[in-house]
């Protein structure tokens, strides 16, 4: 089997040139042949636009299709096919949904792409531990669906539905990680398949604790690890009860910066809040001639709030939610109340309008057919409340976003921020014709600028999409080099031939 296939480099491998498509090569038929003996025929494929659909993610990076994508049915295929592919030199690229914003899909090196989606089973679900067990195939949607007679859900909402353990491998977040945290906060444990093709348990097999001092911390490793340690076959995922009510608001600022000083007043009276979204005016004027609305055409805050009947009617007397801490205060305010599942409060315009803005943008503001989305992000982290946060967090997070602004509006593609202002995250996106050099250099260059920005203010230069292919200079910057150093220790560690999913993070 050692001819099948290009020649590859042991050891320590070369973290450099990852981009380049020079050492590509179609796969020989015996080893097309090999992959249809561990899965079947019916699942393997070599079709050009099969392999394109799998080449790239929802990024602004260029197509980069894998060699052949497979389609495994359970763990056990997985762990093969691994071996199969490791043991001959050939590059594994997983992929779930495709949703990702930083090309952690694309097969710069080609490879076999091996499709997680089909192993969509809900292993085993305790409610009495408010814990869950899924296969890589299924979506946040689709277990809230399967929950929901049973009074609980699975909060992250990263917005698209993602695959859960694509979440876990991207260290995704979203909308409600103000109150109840990030994928980081909510994997209890995790089936990994190795290079080798050995499956780990990082918390050990079955367990589901809430917390442990037990030795180094496998589980944390492995999220947000993108794909490049191994393939994550199964998740044991915290679990939340259905809050008894909810009520969404929508409060409208004059400026981008009283919109965030009125967040941290509201998070440190103590308002239990689940989401904070922030769109600037450009969104809000889109949401209006999109949905044919009449919100505000202002800087905006969109709030949901998760709690009992009798706690909630008392927050909605409070004048914390309808009073800046500075003057000017917010234009206008509204509010609506209902039961049920969190983020599909009915009757009200508030929150489902913030839900749709990144869906909508494009329709709403895209300057000619074929625009698409750029993503940059920035997270400026702070605990409000916590005595080591610095003194001054609200205004440090409401000059990047007055920064961001201003940048993304001298680079020329029209764009607009929005974001997760609850823990500081948030999202310049432009719009930009793909077709066009001169402009993706620019957006490009933008991008850096801002990731440069964020991390001169103490911040990350990604808050919730990872690294993937464009910003690993970025990583450099924000951990050092040491840091980055150990990283590749321990990618060489698991990974010695460098073929999990390589040339991204690192």
């Amino acid at each position: 089997m050692a001819s099948l296939l290009r020649p590859t480099t042991w050891g320590l491998f070369s973290w450099r040139g990852y981009c380049s498509r020079g050492t590509q090569g179609r796969l020989s038929a015996g080893f097309v042949e090999a992959l249809k003996a561990v899965v079947g025929s019916p699942h393997v494929s070599t079709a050009a636009v099969v392999r394109e659909q799998h080449g790239h993610d929802e990024s602004m990076h260029r197509c980069q299709p894998p060699d052949a994508v497979v389609w495994p049915q359970d763990a056990e295929q997985v762990g093969r096919l691994a071996a199969l592919c490791y043991g001959q030199g050939v590059p594994i690229v997983p992929f779930g949904t495709g949703t990702g914003l930083e090309g952690g899909v694309c097969a710069v090196q080609g490879g076999v792409c091996i499709n997680l989606t089909r192993m969509d089973r809900i292993l085993e679900l305790n409610p009495e531990d408010f814990s869950v067990v899924v296969e890589p195939g299924v979506t946040r949607k689709a277990l809230n669906a399967h929950l929901r007679d049973r009074g609980l859900w699975f909060p992250v909402d990263p917005g698209a539905d993602a695959s859960l353990c694509g979440m876990a491998a991207t260290g995704a977040s979203g909308t409600n990680s103000v109150r109840y945290g990030t994928m980081r906060d909510n994997v209890l444990n995790l089936e990994v398949v190795l290079p080798s093709g050995q499956r780990l348990h990082t918390a050990g097999r079955g367990r589901r604790f809430r917390k442990s001092a037990a030795g180094y911390n496998l589980t944390g490793l492995f999220v947000g690890s993108e794909g490049t340690l191994g393939l994550i076959t199964a998740a044991t995922l915290r679990l939340h009860p259905v809050p008894e009510a909810t009520v969404a608001a929508t409060c409208a600022f004059p400026t981008v910066q009283a919109a965030v000083e009125s967040t941290v007043h509201i998070l440190q009276a103590a308002v239990p809040v689940a989401r904070i979204e922030f769109l600037d005016e450009v969104m809000m004027d889109a949401c209006n001639r999109h949905s044919k609305l009449n919100c505000c055409v202002a800087p905006t805050l969109f709030l949901e709030f998760h709690g009992s009947e009798q706690a909630l009617a008392e927050q909605r007397r409070s004048s914390v939610i309808t009073e800046a801490p500075t003057s000017p205060g917010p234009r206008r305010q509204r509010s609506a109340a209902a039961s049920g599942q969190p983020g599909t409060t009915p009757g009200t315009q508030a929150w489902p309008c913030g839900r749709a803005a990144r869906a909508i943008l494009p329709t709403c503001v895209c300057p000619s057919p074929g625009c698409r989305r750029s993503w940059c992000r920035l997270k400026r982290t702070w605990r409000p409340g916590d005595s080591q946060v610095p003194p001054a967090p609200c205004g440090r997070v409401g000059q990047g976003r007055g920064e961001a602004r201003a940048t993304a509006l001298s680079s020329g593609p029209p764009g607009t921020i929005v974001g997760h202002v609850g823990d500081g995250n948030f999202h310049c996106i432009l719009l930009v014709d793909p077709e066009d050099p001169e402009e993706l250099l620019r957006v490009q260059a933008f991008a850096e600028q801002l990731g440069r920005r964020a991390l001169a203010l103490h911040g990350t230069c990604t808050g919730e999409h990872g690294i993937g292919l464009g910003k690993r200079q970025l990583l450099l910057e924000e951990v050092g080099a040491v840091g980055v150093e150990t990283m590749r220790r321990l990618k060489a560690t698991l990974d010695p031939r460098g073929l999990m999913n390589p040339g991204k993070v690192l």
